[in-house]
């Protein structure tokens, strides 16, 4: 076998059992051995009831006294029964599992391995994993993955599997001579994907992981310097009168501050050079990257071009529509705006179709249907993506074919440090807005405890009286058995019960994409006063009349995360405020939470939290936005994308067409990543 192989070739799997793997985006050998675990187990030994505390994981081989019961309490439904072994019995329960009644028998041996929890008086055996004795003892050695799954997709499925393309798949030689190896403490890539799925110990697994990490950041950044060299070429969209945006400019009833200036001298320094633009703006929530976009979309319009600009959501489509519109009136410019997004319906889709290949308009602003097949541009010449990281790369280069090496300005909120955008965004020259328009009151902030939460509803009603909004942030849609955090439905309900007259509603991630816009309608025409979310709203709309955003369960975000959350308020007039509730007592949790408490600077929250996320935080939360690496994270592998930038400047220095011999292999790996794992990353 080798990594074209499909899966069918393994034992077990035919084409129902592929069709399930390939919901999960494994299609062939290659991408299940790349289909890397998202976590380990390590299973306890073997104990007995005598031992079954509160709070502690254990394993033991007991019978089930009885059959199991399924009962229904609010939405959870629950299967439970009693375990035997010598020493006592215990309660045994699982969550949403009711085809376990058809797999365990009463009266029958197994081993089960679980947390006890304790719940008032009574004492369970949660939601544990059920093997065979001989099972067991044949898990007890090393360390086992745990996979992120899907619909139909087991652990054990993608584990034994793995097993199976392991034992026969062909390596062959590794991508990475002995020599760069050495230099920078690598073992070869054969072993590193064994280790990964199946490692040995905590040791080995941390081996394997560096390896992989640097493969991802060494092939990211070489492709990267790729698209660079590609992207040189000769400025076909020359832009002239320049002059007249300084007029356009003059003209806001606000003005630009330093970093905004100096950012558009290097946007319309591109546009009017030698070379196509290709730049990034970053700039912390607030900062004024949405004015910058629309000066040069009525530049282009200046010289005869079209533009446009793409956002990951419609209501965000709609705003920025909206806004555009109105400076176009207010300056009273001779252009014209279309919005065009998915909702649509089919005549509206075909008349903004016709009005754009015709030239009719000169600026489009909407969401992923600006690359659809149909949508054909008239000399489109300046292309933006903003909220740059809900879009692939190959997103981005799809609006970019729609014209003929148009500009393209991308725009990030994601605080990221310089030192390593400047590698993340190697195919974009980097601007950064580092400063807030001087009218914006700085948010005030707080970490609590869960006692504060009373005092935290009686704040938010004060707010509401004033004729402001809030949100209140939660981690997960729906109550779950296995983990315990807030949840939106459950939470909407006790928030509408503690703010009697005050008008709440919810909003997740698994809501329809029309049912999400209404909410987000209403919510920004004032209907809904309190906001019940997940982090769909991380990157939501401009509400200017939010004053308080409240977090639940802090410690389970990201820095980043609760930087970008807590940007959705502190847009208008106002005083805004930000409560981050902390259901942990942990030091290293308030330690982190106290950055956000000490600052508002975006910038200055990535690098303290890069300080605090050591290379052994390997599973924590992870930065949201910063996502589309299969297993290197940013913050925590900063040491790593440093060491394989490195590594790639020498390559290029001494062999930049990986022509020698012992390139062959990396030069071929290179192609192949830039064919296909590229276009996947949200980078």
């Amino acid at each position: 076998m080798d990594q074209e192989t499909s899966l069918v070739e393994l034992k077990g799997i035919g084409e129902k059992t592929r069709a399930v793997f390939e919901k999960a985006g494994i299609r062939c050998i290659g991408d299940l051995l790349s289909y890397y675990p998202r976590a380990y187990r390590k299973f306890e030994e073997i104990s007995d009831l005598a031992h079954a505390e509160p709070g502690k994981e254990i394993a033991v081989y007991g019978a089930l006294e009885r059959a199991l019961t399924v009962q229904y309490v609010k939405r959870l439904q629950i299967v439970s029964s009693i375990i035997t072994d010598q020493t006592g019995r215990i309660a045994v329960r699982w969550f949403h599992m009711p085809y376990l009644r058809n797999t365990l028998k009463a009266g029958a041996y197994y081993v089960f391995c679980g947390r006890v929890v304790q719940k008032g008086t009574r004492v369970y055996l949660e939601q544990p994993s059920v093997f065979a004795q001989e099972q067991y003892r044949e898990l007890l050695k090393g360390l086992q993955p745990v996979y992120a799954l899907t619909a139909g997709l087991t652990n054990r499925m993608v584990a034994k599997a793995a097993r199976q393309a392991l034992d026969g798949v062909a390596f062959g030689a590794d991508h990475f001579s002995a020599d760069l190896r050495a230099r920078y403490c690598l073992c070869e890539y054969s072993d590193a994907i064994r280790e990964i799925h199946f490692p040995e110990d905590e040791s080995h697994r941390m081996t394997a992981r560096r390896r992989l990490v640097f493969d991802e950041f060494f092939f990211f950044i070489l492709a990267l310097r790729r698209l660079k060299e590609q992207r040189g070429a000769q400025n076909h969209f020359v832009i002239r009168q320049k002059a007249k945006i300084d007029e356009v400019i003059a003209r806001l009833d606000y003005q630009l501050t330093d970093a905004q200036k100096r950012v558009w001298a290097e946007i319309s320094s591109d546009m009017t050079g030698k070379y196509t633009m290709a730049r990034l703006i970053q700039g912390d929530v607030g900062s004024g990257k949405t004015i910058l976009a629309f000066l040069a979309m009525i530049l282009t319009a200046l010289n005869q071009l079209q533009s446009c600009l793409m956002v990951p959501t419609e209501v965000l489509a709609r705003q920025h529509f909206e806004s555009l519109a109105k400076l176009i009136r207010e300056q009273k410019l001779p252009f014209t705006a279309i919005l065009l997004t998915g909702s649509m319906t089919a005549a509206e889709k075909r008349g903004a179709y016709q009005k754009i290949a015709a030239g009719d308009v000169d600026m489009i602003v909407g969401t992923h249907a600006l690359i659809q097949q149909n949508v054909a541009y008239h000399r489109l010449g300046l292309v933006i993506t903003d909220e740059q990281h809900r879009f692939g790369v190959r997103q981005r280069e799809m609006l970019g074919e729609k014209g003929e090496q148009p500009h393209t300005l991308v725009m990030s909120a994601t605080p990221i440090p310089r030192t390593l955008a400047v590698i993340l965004y190697g195919d974009l020259e980097l601007s950064v807005l580092d400063e807030l328009p001087a009218n914006r009151l700085p948010i005030k902030n707080c970490v609590v405890n869960t006692s504060y939460r009373k005092k935290a509803y009686r704040f938010i009603d004060g707010e509401v009286k004033k004729g402001h909004q809030a949100y209140i942030i939660c981690p997960m849609v729906e109550e779950s058995g296995q983990m315990e955090a807030e949840d939106v439905l459950s939470y909407a309900e006790r928030a509408a019960a503690e703010l009697p007259g005050v008008r709440v509603d919810y909003l997740h991630g698994k809501m329809k994409p029309k049912e999400k816009n209404d909410v987000m309608e209403r919510f920004l025409a004032g209907e809904i006063q309190v906001l019940v979310s997940t982090t769909v709203v991380e990157v939501g709309v401009n509400v200017p009349n939010a004053t308080v955003m409240m977090i639940e369960n802090a410690e389970r975000f990201g820095l980043a995360q609760l930087h970008q959350l807590r940007g959705r308020v502190g847009r208008g007039k106002a005083q805004s405020y930000c409560i981050m509730v902390s259901s942990s007592d942990s030091p290293k949790t308030q330690k982190r939470l106290a950055i956000l408490n000490q600052s508002n600077d975006g910038f200055f929250i990535a690098a303290e939290d890069l300080k605090l996320r050591g290379p052994g935080d390997l599973f924590g939360v992870r930065q949201s936005g910063i996502l589309a690496f299969r297993i290197a994270d940013v913050f925590t592998d900063a040491p790593i994308l440093q060491e394989a930038c490195r590594a790639v400047e020498e390559i290029e220095q001494n062999d930049p067409q990986l022509l020698q011999p012992q390139h062959i292999v990396l030069h071929k790996k290179l192609e192949h990543y830039m064919t296909n794992d590229l276009k996947k990353l949200n980078l």
